[in-house]
């Protein structure tokens, strides 16, 4: 141990700056354990550790300026390429090398946000989400103030290694202006946020979601050490992540009627192919509310979702490229009454 390790801590106790001085004395049980000195160096961080448990210097209900999010425990649907921007943020982090302010943009339901509850299982840390309203003030100047004391929290929490700041929609506090200073206070805000980040503790992830990346500020793209673009799904993509989640519903559910087949058939009338976030609500509906008593009922929910009619009409269902038994599962007709209505060019 140095004698600036001795200063500092003396000097971070007296600035009643706990994050400096936690860091301080994780340093001096680095240089313990350095030396040889090892039951030292671990009571120094079982003092530390506070039970490895996150405790901030405010808590979650105290402050108005956060939400506690919980992580996910579901496996997280993406491309390979997005996948493997995510776990070369993981790598990153884990590295400690100052990178850890991370822009995630794209299109709603391209599932950025849940990507960020992923993150948090995976690095063992917790999400606190930035609240706008408590943030956004019509008064102006208030906005700054308010996000200045906001970041003062950030810098002061006591165990920074184990948590994720989330902007979900940081635009909001750009867009969501409505006095009639709106530019120049948006470029007040703009200023201080970038201050703001600058000075941000290291130790603590940061991670931003938006959906009009195109609208932003230059300097605050700058700001983030990666920005991931959540737009990179092709249709084979959409359509794979279509059928794992079906799978998965329909296993929860424990629904024997399955035709993956004539389920690709129906999502490719979709035009353009929903994002995973929009596919979740359409599959989880069409099957929660199918008939309990009929095992295809969910496939022809999901038809008037993609089609926004219902399959009754046999010649268009034809053109459409689906087969007789296909027609029958979704027209709940037999085969034998299916077949001679076509051949009769009866339409229904």
């Amino acid at each position: 141990m140095k004698k600036k390790n001795v200063i500092n801590l003396v000097k971070y106790y007296a600035e009643k700056n706990d994050a400096g001085f936690r860091t301080e004395a994780y340093e001096i049980a680095r240089d313990f354990d350095n030396t040889g000195d090892y039951q030292l160096a671990e009571y120094i961080m079982s003092l530390l550790s506070n039970a490895n448990t996150f405790v901030p210097q405010m808590s979650e209900s105290s402050s108005p300026f956060f939400e506690k999010i919980e992580p996910v425990e579901d496996m997280l649907l993406l491309p390979d390429c997005i996948t493997q921007d995510l776990l070369g943020v993981v790598n990153a982090v884990g590295r400690k090398m100052g990178i850890n302010k991370f822009l995630f943009q794209g299109a709603p339901g391209t599932g950025k946000t849940e990507a960020v509850k992923q993150l948090a299982r995976i690095l063992n840390r917790e999400i606190f989400m930035v609240d706008f309203s408590a943030i956004v003030d019509s008064k102006l100047g208030q906005t700054q103030k308010n996000l200045t004391e906001m970041f003062k929290e950030i810098n002061s929490f006591i165990n920074p290694e184990k948590v994720i700041v989330l902007f979900d929609e940081i635009d909001a506090l750009a867009l969501n202006r409505t006095s009639s200073n709106d530019l120049r206070e948006m470029g007040r805000v703009t200023s201080t946020l970038l201050k703001c980040l600058d000075r941000m503790n290291e130790n603590v992830v940061l991670v931003a979601t938006t959906n009009l990346f195109n609208m932003f500020d230059k300097a605050l793209s700058r700001r983030f050490d990666s920005i991931i673009d959540f737009n990179r799904y092709t249709e084979e993509d959409l359509m794979n992540i279509a059928e794992k989640m079906l799978n998965s519903y329909l296993d929860k559910m424990k629904l024997g009627g399955r035709d993956i087949r004539l389920f690709r058939k129906i999502m490719k009338l979709s035009k353009p192919m929903p994002y995973p976030g929009e596919l979740k609500n359409l599959l989880k509906t069409a099957i929660a509310f199918s008939d309990v008593n009929d095992e295809m009922d969910y496939f022809r929910r999901i038809y008037y979702s993609v089609c926004g009619e219902k399959p009754e009409n046999l010649k268009k269902l034809q053109e459409q490229g689906f087969t007789v038994r296909e027609i029958e599962i979704l027209t709940s007709k037999s085969k034998s009454s299916v077949s001679r209505e076509l051949k009769a060019g009866v339409v229904k």
